[in-house]
């Protein structure tokens, strides 16, 4: 098995990492959703808001059941317990976006405002494409100075959330649109490449996701152009310059791993 270069070492250990603090399990209609930490739960509890306290953890009132269905009654209280987050300080940016809630197997009992689902420990799904010129170099983007998120760090051509009640293939299409202007559609060869998860601790609570990678090859003479304000530039680099910045940490702990893995398997390496 080949050395694993330090900077990949590093990167790896970071996407893995334990809770900075004890978080005991969140329940949804019966079923463990996430996790959140007990002195905020406790607060929850004492400002009056749908949660209440069991040996198996702390489970969010609101559920409800319709004959053989289940209504997303559960959405009323994660948006109140949401909106106290946010007027407490303890959510990032407000986006007016759902992602679901799931369960683990995957099951849907409902969807929260995307700003806060660190602090419930939520499961999120994103969906990220490569994008190869006809030439074999890789485009990525410069991420906008006023994202929430990483401002001006490198990322993949193009990395989204995929949004309460969509496919993932409906997310890329959607995604590589309003980042790169490119039609999903127009792209050749599109193939899925392994999925990769990340669980680490973030200023807001605790990341959990399972991201879809796909890879592409943009037609001759195509060029990402971004349309929603959210990458400030695109380049296209060589194999060797990919590298050279990985190995440098500028780009994304997520574009990282996903690239890094793209190149392990370009080189026809066993993957370790």
């Amino acid at each position: 098995m080949a050395d694993v270069p330090a900077w990949l070492a590093a990167a790896r250990a970071r996407a893995e990492q334990p809770p900075r603090s004890p978080r005991e399990p969140l329940h949804v209609d019966g079923a463990v959703v996430g996790s959140v930490e007990p002195a905020l739960a406790q607060r929850w509890v004492e400002a009056g808001l749908p949660v209440r306290r069991t040996d198996a953890g702390w489970h969010v009132e609101g559920s409800v059941h319709a004959g053989s269905s289940t209504e997303t009654g559960a959405d009323a209280a994660l948006a109140a317990l949401a909106r106290w987050l946010h007027d407490a300080g303890l959510a990032g940016r407000w986006r007016d976006e759902r992602l679901a809630v799931t369960d683990a197997g995957g099951r849907v009992l409902g969807a929260v405002e995307r700003s806060v689902v660190r602090a419930f420990g939520i499961t999120t799904f994103a969906v990220h494409l490569i994008g190869c010129a006809d030439d074999g170099r890789v485009w990525v983007q410069k991420r906008a100075l006023d994202k929430a998120i990483d401002p001006g760090l490198w990322d993949t051509t193009m990395g989204g959330q995929v949004a309460a009640g969509e496919a993932v293939e409906t997310s890329l299409a959607r995604e590589t649109m309003e980042e790169a202007g490119l039609d999903v559609a127009a792209l050749l060869d599109l193939q899925p490449a392994p999925r990769i998860t990340f669980r680490r601790p973030v200023e807001e609570g605790w990341l959990v996701e399972h991201i879809d990678v796909f890879t592409a090859t943009l037609p001759a003479g195509a060029e990402p152009v971004n349309r929603d304000g959210e990458v400030e530039r695109f380049e296209c680099l060589d194999l060797t310059a990919l590298e050279a910045r990985l190995a440098a940490a500028e780009f994304t702990l997520e574009a990282t791993l996903i690239l890094a893995a793209w190149l392990q398997r370009r080189s026809g390496a066993p993957a370790d």
